[in-house]
């Protein structure tokens, strides 16, 4: 069976139908043309080999969301990256863990700590708080909250350290910026 098109005449319409039916079609289109992933951040994955933030990966631009995953499984194992930044632009990070069996049951001094240490020198521990939950939807993953940080940036480079505590098995994430938009990661 062969399809045809249907014509679409706006002789008729009046002029408002005209605008709301131009309305419709360009959200359709902006809609259907937008990636699967929009709202997702960009996954980047650390390992033992990245053991400092001079040795990890930098994220040349913070303000691009991006999911650092920093696995850990020894106490006192560390992790670390770098994000770059502006003056004055906003500034977000938030940490968390899987919602699942050890690191669940973790009390909070066995938790990751995240230690963000700004351009000038500045150290700013996000220790965890809370335990509120997140299911992340695009890959089936519920999440615990721990900790969150807003500030205003100064220019330059920021460095991150991820420091176990405990022995059991942990996958901590360093959720850093807000614009879901492609970005680039330099090892």
């Amino acid at each position: 069976m062969r399809t045809r098109p249907i014509p679409v005449r706006l002789e008729g319409m009046t002029a408002a139908l005209r605008r709301v039916a131009a309305i419709v079609l360009g959200l359709f289109l902006a809609g259907s043309l937008l990636p699967a992933t929009a709202s997702a951040h960009q996954p980047v994955n650390l390992d033992s080999s990245d053991r400092s933030p001079a040795r990890g990966p930098l994220l040349l631009d913070g303000t691009v969301s991006f999911a650092v995953y920093a696995p850990m499984a020894v106490q006192k194992a560390k992790r670390g990256f770098r994000f770059r930044m502006s003056a004055g632009q906003p500034l977000r990070m938030q940490v968390l863990i899987t919602d699942t069996s050890p690191a669940n049951r973790l009390k909070g001094r066995e938790l990751p700590v995240v230690t963000l240490i700004s351009p000038s020198g500045k150290k700013t521990k996000l220790k965890p708080r809370e335990r509120t939950p997140f299911y992340e939807p695009y890959s089936g993953t519920s999440y615990l909250y721990l900790s969150r940080y807003s500030a205003t940036a100064e220019s330059g480079t920021y460095r991150v350290w991820v420091k176990s505590r405990t022995n059991s098995a942990v996958r901590a994430v360093v959720a850093v910026g807000y614009r879901e938009v492609p970005g680039q990661v330099r090892d």
